[in-house]
């Protein structure tokens, strides 16, 4: 690797390193979404005279209802990609696969498992259950599930996606550093990466349209438009983000101003995304792409940006980092809190009470995401210690004498 490209890349890292707060503030922000936008589907009404949101303003539905999955996706894709991007981009090497599936599962699989456990337990109180629900969930292969794909905890259907990322990226990613190898020009490398996450990101698009628009399959099919093959491209758009960081490095960095207004402009487009969304329309039919490519936007006027924007410092807020530090355990554990404190009585009768469940329901779930996070999510990530660098199991007793 050479002395430019080291420099490079260690400008690139220390960037991405100053701009972790506002990450964090942002995973809040969707996660505090997360929570409204399934409190706002379980205060819908439908009857015979069709959909009644809890609200009547058609703008303030349009910001309540509107769908942030796909920002998680982006946001995991891009701050997974950037080591691969930057080997494959700059020169230099990559961790073993093993290992990165080892952290990975790590992080995400024990809090994981103890949630479908506990709320499959509660849901199947006697023998014997719903075994294949249990079974799916524990594998993650629920998302290919049209009768159960949202059973036992309904958001977590995005995790099966988020292990296919996993899965692909590991795969992926070496291949596209043995690939960039051999090219002696830079911009040669870059667009190999750039390629390959695009073609990443169409073959989603184009299935979601022959499904649509060649087959008609309607958007209740769940499994057609909820698997992996219509919906990676938000990973896709995430890993074209981190080749696009790591091709620029410190280069064309925006000022405040453009900075502010392209993030205005992403906010905005989602919002439109929102707004003009109807069932089976070409908006509600490629939201998930096109809300991706937004978002992406945004990430982008945040993190490669020249300066300080001041209301960056609204991301940086202590309770908003917060949020965004326990925002997986929230993001488990809203749903079944929200459903067993209305079963209980506990929040109050639908539609109009629904700022008051909004409110009952985060007073609860945000404390034992809290908890969650610090009893089972922080210790069992600590458990990545028990690999050194190559993927091997670490000695923790090296070098020591014993008699």
């Amino acid at each position: 690797m050479t002395a430019t490209a080291t420099g490079a890349r260690s400008e690139e890292s220390a960037a991405a390193r100053s701009k972790a707060k506002e990450l964090q503030g942002f995973r809040g922000i969707a996660a505090l979404s997360t929570v409204v936008f399934h409190v706002w589907q379980q205060y819908h009404v439908y009857d015979g005279g069709g959909s009644h949101p809890p609200v009547d303003s058609p703008y303030l539905a349009s910001l309540l209802s509107l769908e942030v999955i796909d920002f998680f996706f982006v946001v995991s894709a891009y701050l997974l990609t950037l080591s691969y991007a930057r080997a494959a981009i700059d020169g230099g090497s990559t961790r073993p696969g093993r290992l990165f599936l080892f952290r990975r599962a790590v992080r995400i699989v024990p809090l994981y498992f103890l949630a479908v456990l506990v709320v499959w337990s509660a849901r199947n109180p006697q023998l014997a259950g719903n075994w294949r629900d249990l079974v799916e969930h524990l594998t993650f292969t629920h998302v290919f599930d049209r009768e159960q794909i949202f059973y036992t905890l309904g958001p977590a259907w995005s995790l099966s996606l988020e292990v296919a990322f996993y899965l692909v990226l590991v795969v992926l990613g070496p291949l596209a550093v043995r690939a960039c190898r051999p090219l002696h020009r830079r911009g040669a490398r870059i667009a190999v990466c750039a390629g390959g996450c695009l073609l990443l990101f169409v073959l989603p698009v184009v299935w979601v349209t022959v499904a649509r628009y060649g087959y008609g399959v309607p958007y209740t099919d769940w499994t057609v438009y909820f698997g992996p093959q219509a919906r990676f491209g938000g990973f896709a758009a995430g890993m074209g983000l981190a080749v696009l960081m790591v091709a620029l490095g410190g280069r064309a960095r925006l000022r405040p101003v453009p900075a502010t207004a392209l993030a205005v402009l992403a906010v905005a487009g989602v919002y439109w995304l929102s707004w003009d969304s109807r069932p089976e329309n070409a908006t509600f039919t490629f939201y998930h792409p096109l809300a991706s490519l937004l978002w992406v936007a945004l990430l982008f006027g945040v993190l490669h940006v020249r300066g300080t924007v001041r209301w960056h410092g609204l991301l940086r807020a202590r309770w908003l980092t917060h949020l965004g530090l326990v925002s997986y355990s929230l993001f488990i554990w809203h749903e079944p809190v929200m459903l067993q404190l209305f079963q209980w009585g506990l929040l109050p009768g639908r539609p109009g009470g629904f700022w008051a469940a909004v409110a009952v329901v985060l007073l609860v779930a945000v404390p034992f995401a809290t908890a969650s996070y610090w009893v089972v999510e922080y210790p069992s990530s600590l458990l990545y210690r028990l690999r050194d660098g190559n993927g091997r199991q670490r000695d923790f007793y090296a070098g020591v004498v014993t008699r």
